[in-house]
């Protein structure tokens, strides 16, 4: 085969080969272009796909509430969407949020989803005891500004309209029972007061001084007096605000029984001393009433021997035994009526000198032991109604505190046994 022939056909299958690559990959391009040529038609869904999404779980949110809020009081929450949320969650485990606080085991009494309607009785529970006092303690006058929520039992609030910029009315007090409470509470002080002042309330025992004075105040008597009061109308506060009836705590019945005990052994020593002044002072009348009887007679007989015109010896024996009796009976009778006299107190002894002279002094002035008492009551007596203020419960005293206001007790008794008034 020549040179020139071989070489032809070397061309012809170099330009074969040549060809078909280039079918290939004409082929090739061809297929990324009908591809190409697709994606409008998926490019047409998408605005499609992105104009409806997949539904998801609404967000509640609380826009309206209706009832008075306050304390034992029912209440309707409208949330918004709590159709869609509670068809995923239980609406049964939420809570009411003031202030974001939260209402623990306060759940709906009842659940209207359809209606997006929660009604809640708001109840004071142990579980939430401490966020009502939080809320209602020490409070600023009847009514006070707060927000307010719902949301699931110990998880995060729902979001609310009624926030600290719109705020709802928490109504500490009832307006009408508390113009009731007040006015039991302003009659039974001023009842107190003058009772106290007028009559024997807490004063000595004894009937009134000649003109009509009062007789002086009576510390033990003061302090019962006191820690009643006290008592009564904290007693009708806690109620009024918390609905709570069980309030009184050991403590405070102890604190009862150490005042009232005070009171009570202050009486039997007064009976007690009253009654051996007036036995003494009966038997002491009784003796100079005789000596009166008898001196006379006496003096009748030492006159009849002194008028004879001739003694006899006898009768001279007989005249200075009747003198030295005479003599012995004048004595006694001056030693009687001085002792009536120091048994029988002065007129000014049982009339009041003032209310804090009568419950701080006795005969001999102010004393110590009266006065340790009555600072203690005081002490005690803030506490007691700082506590009642902030914390809305009765306090409860420890029983170091307790035997600390017995021995104050105790000492003041004591000294009352040697104690003249």
């Amino acid at each position: 085969m020549k040179p020139t022939r071989m070489t032809s056909i070397v061309v012809l299958i170099l330009f074969a080969f040549l060809l078909v690559a280039f079918h290939s990959v004409a082929a090739q391009t061809s297929s990324p272009a009908a591809q190409t040529s697709n994606p409008p038609a998926q490019t047409s869904n998408t605005p499609a796909q992105a104009s409806n999404p997949a539904p998801t779980a609404a967000t509640p949110k609380v826009i309206g509430l209706t009832g008075n809020l306050e304390a034992d009081d029912l209440i309707v929450v409208e949330v918004e969407h709590l159709d869609k949320w509670a068809t995923t969650n239980d609406a049964r485990k939420l809570v009411p949020f003031l202030n974001g606080l939260e209402l623990r085991g306060n759940y709906p009494a009842e659940i209207h989803a359809s209606m997006n309607h929660l009604h809640f009785h708001l109840q004071i529970l142990p579980p939430n005891r401490h966020v009502w006092v939080d809320l209602l303690g020490a409070p600023p006058g009847i009514r006070k500004p707060v927000s307010f929520s719902v949301g699931p039992e110990g998880q995060s609030p729902f979001d609310t309209v009624l926030t600290q910029d719109n705020p709802v009315t928490l109504t500490i007090i009832s307006p009408w029972y508390g113009l009731i409470a007040v006015i039991v509470v302003v009659v039974t002080l001023a009842f107190l007061i003058w009772a106290s002042k007028t009559t024997s309330l807490i004063r000595e025992p004894g009937p009134k001084s000649p003109g009509g004075k009062l007789r002086p105040y009576n510390l033990g008597r003061t302090q019962m007096a006191f820690w009643f009061f006290l008592i009564y109308s904290s007693y009708v506060v806690i109620w009024l605000i918390t609905d709570a009836l069980d309030t009184i705590t050991p403590s405070l019945l102890g604190l009862m029984g150490i005042s009232s005990g005070t009171a009570l052994s202050e009486a039997l020593i007064d009976s007690g001393k009253e009654t051996v002044r007036t036995g003494q002072l009966q038997d002491l009348n009784a003796e100079k009433d005789t000596l009166e009887q008898t001196i006379p007679e006496l003096e009748a007989q030492v006159a009849a021997v002194n008028d004879k015109a001739t003694m006899t010896p006898d009768d001279m024996a007989n005249r200075d035994s009747l003198a030295k009796q005479l003599q012995d009976y004048r004595t006694r009778l001056v030693q009687i009526s001085q002792q009536i006299q120091a048994l029988t107190p002065p007129a000014s002894a049982n009339v009041s000198a003032g209310f804090l002279r009568d419950i701080l002094g006795d005969s001999s002035g102010y004393s110590f032991h009266r006065f340790q008492i009555f600072a203690w009551t005081i002490v005690l007596g803030v506490i007691f109604v700082s506590s009642v203020y902030n914390q809305l419960t009765m306090p409860e005293f420890s029983a170091t505190l307790l035997g600390l206001m017995g021995i104050s007790s105790g000492t003041y008794l004591g000294f009352k046994f040697p104690e003249e008034k």
